[in-house]
């Protein structure tokens, strides 16, 4: 499972801060008596906290910052700190390692989410938190994204392609109904609990449509890791097997696996369609992150569509000028 745009992080664990002193630093002096060492830890302040979370974004999210960038700095600050911890519990879930020991993991991530105030010396908990405090996100919804990645570390396999679809709820659904959560809706839009439900309802239907085009994306990426998302329904019923030779390629023959992988594009579009009836409920800005983020990902499943075999070979990407005009559409159409 990966969340949009990852690429290798070069960020710290730990915020910046002084450098630790070496033997020698000190200048020469009388001898002094020694002092038992006190421990006491480290409280990155809120503002750091987001800044910490924004540079992950910057160097993680290559589609998500398009978007992003389009909002006012307060709703940055929080779906910066919503990412970064969507970005843990991803990392968690690929990284190399027994899997007893990436289940604890993520374990001890859900209990840093579920702590009545967060470690002082974890800047995206400590944004998190104060994010949570600022806006009405549902923490909650990340648990499910720990579920997905559970099962995504478990080896989990789908039948049908509502299996697969709930799996899309669980790691990217839920984190459109987080990111509803700080862009509200616009005051135009209707009012009351129904209106927020199907708001949500909206929100989480795009996040699958996102997640079907990352399925799509990363087919033989997620292949070579041992990893398949497709139906096993659908992959019978095209006569595909999405086994590798000795080389990393598909043993199948391509003109079925074009077929499948656009029959599932045509699927993902459908998602699109629906999910996109969110935008008219948000204000301009947060209108036009969303739709910056959403052009983005169905532009790329459309070139998917249009060749699978390059889709097959590798990962397929949009050049930064193809996002920057996907964005600049996004502005425009959220002005009128």
């Amino acid at each position: 499972m990966t969340v949009p745009g990852a690429i290798p992080d070069p960020v710290p664990d730990r915020p910046p801060g002084p450098a630790p002193r070496r033997v020698g630093d000190d200048p020469p002096g009388p001898a002094l008596r020694p002092v038992t060492p006190v421990s006491v830890p480290v409280s990155v302040p809120v503002p750091v906290a987001y800044r910490y979370c924004e540079r992950v974004v910057r160097t993680r999210a290559r589609n998500f910052a398009y978007g992003i960038r389009l909002l006012a700095p307060p709703k940055r600050r929080a779906l910066s700190a919503l990412y970064a911890f969507a970005r843990r519990i991803d990392d968690i879930g690929d990284a190399a390692g027994p899997v007893d020991a990436r289940l604890s993991a993520l374990e001890e991530a859900r209990t840093g989410l579920r702590a009545p105030r967060p470690d002082p010396a974890d800047p995206v908990l400590v944004a998190l938190r104060d994010t949570a405090a600022r806006f009405p996100v549902p923490l909650e919804a990340f648990e499910e994204l720990i579920d997905g990645c559970a099962d995504d570390v478990a080896g989990a396999r789908y039948q049908s392609y509502e299996d697969l679809v709930g799996y899309c709820r669980e790691v990217a659904g839920s984190i459109g109904r987080l990111s509803l959560g700080v862009f509200g809706l616009a005051h135009g839009a209707a009012r009351g609990d129904g209106a927020l439900r199907r708001a949500a309802r909206l929100a989480d239907s795009l996040g699958v449509a996102l997640q079907l085009t990352n399925v799509l994306r990363d087919l033989r990426e997620d292949r070579c890791a041992g990893r398949v998302y497709l139906p096993a329904d659908d992959l019978r019923r095209f006569g595909c097997t999405l086994d590798l030779d000795a080389s990393g390629a598909f043993t199948d023959p391509p003109e079925r696996l074009a077929r499948l992988i656009r029959y599932e594009a045509g699927r993902a579009l459908g998602w699109y369609a629906e999910g996109m009836s969110l935008i008219p409920l948000l204000d301009r800005r947060s209108a036009a992150c969303t739709a910056a983020m959403a052009g983005i990902y169905r532009r790329l499943l459309a070139r998917i569509a249009a060749d699978p075999g390059r889709a097959l070979a590798g990962r397929v990407s949009l050049t930064p000028w193809a996002k920057a005009m996907v964005a600049a559409r996004a502005i425009t159409g959220a002005a009128k």
